[in-house]
């Protein structure tokens, strides 16, 4: 008992304590009933908010598995967009998160491009939106516009720019179906478009989805597509989101089917294509006195391969010469390109 009395000092420290407010000097290890607990390191619990209105329902593998997914979409419909409107399109998945649906609408401007869509075999709707200030721009140069961009209208959209807009959303769906492809085959479609999203109600509002957002940037303009999926829809297939499904966007071997693909796609390509048949200097006053029927002396020899550019890069060398009466060129082979020596 010895060990648990108090000696003098500790007790006028005590009361010194107590009459000014503060802690004492040295801390009264004395008593503790346990010699050991005042020798136990103090450990601090981290303590995490939980949210019962916005439950987490979607695992984290799930979540990193449609991030990846979404990250190739991205970079395939970036491309086709920018196919479609001839133009840069840069497409970024800014974010995928968990959400609960009135959050989600109450989120979004009115009016707004509001797609509500069927892919089967998921059930119930997924949502596609596109905001106005990336939409109108877009349509803009649908229709010939030019790089300008006009501040973005309030107001519902018109049928001929919701005709517009189908081809946007199609292009949309089709990338989507591709980038699911090794999870789920989808055979999605827009059902309905609608201007304000608060008078769709595809779930409750309490109930959880996932927000895959993106970012479009055309030039200066910038805006945002949203693709709400409710978690009722995956819930069956969560287990088919695993990290086996972002295999298709590493480096694979090339399959006879994918050259095949490839090639389908090069050969509907349109190159321009250049032949030089020599080159010369003349002065400005030989420029001005040249009359039709006038004759260009040259120092190639006629005999000599002419160069034939593809896009302004050389690729073949040829000969000149008519076929059916008209002006041709015969390709005899490949144009050398000379290496640049070596340096020692």
């Amino acid at each position: 008992m010895a060990d648990n009395v108090l000696s003098q000092a500790e007790v006028e420290s005590l009361l010194n304590a107590m009459e000014t407010g503060n802690e004492p000097s040295k801390p009264a290890a004395a008593v503790s009933p346990d010699p050991q607990a005042s020798h136990a390191p103090r450990t601090r619990e981290k303590i995490t908010p939980y949210d019962f209105k916005r439950p987490e329902r979607v695992g984290k593998d799930q979540m990193r598995a449609l991030q990846s997914m979404h990250e190739g979409f991205s970079r395939n419909f970036g491309a086709a967009l920018s196919a479609l409107l001839r133009s840069i399109v840069e497409v970024k998945l800014t974010s995928v998160d968990q959400l609960t649906y009135s959050e989600f609408v109450f989120s979004l401007e009115n009016p707004s491009c509001f797609n509500l869509l069927v892919a089967e075999p998921l059930e119930g709707n997924l949502i596609l939106d596109i905001n106005p200030s990336i939409l109108y721009p877009i349509i803009d140069r649908l229709l010939g516009g030019g790089k300008e961009s006009t501040p973005a209208s309030r107001r519902p959209l018109t049928e001929i720019e919701l005709t517009l807009v189908s081809r946007i959303s199609d292009l949309f769906l089709i990338e989507l179906k591709e980038a699911w492809e090794n999870v789920l085959p989808l055979d999605l479609k827009v059902v309905r478009v609608e201007s304000n999203p608060q008078l769709v109600q595809i779930v409750p509002p309490n109930e959880v989805v996932v927000l895959v957002s993106f970012e479009l940037a055309i030039g200066d303009v910038r805006g945002m597509i949203n693709l709400c999926i409710p978690f009722n829809s995956i819930e069956r297939i969560s287990h088919k989101l695993t990290a086996n499904t972002w295999f298709s966007y590493g480096s694979t071997e090339a399959t006879p089917q994918s050259r095949a693909a490839i090639g389908d796609h090069i050969d509907k390509a349109h190159v321009n294509l250049d032949v030089i048949l020599a080159n010369t200097t003349i002065t400005m006053e030989e420029l001005l006195d040249l009359r039709v029927g006038d004759v260009i002396t040259t120092e190639k020899d006629s005999r000599t391969p002419l160069q034939v550019n593809v896009n302004g890069t050389p690729a073949f060398q040829a000969f000149a010469g008519a076929y059916k009466g008209r002006k041709a060129i015969q390709i005899e082979r490949s144009f050398e390109r000379k290496k640049p020596p070596q340096q020692k």
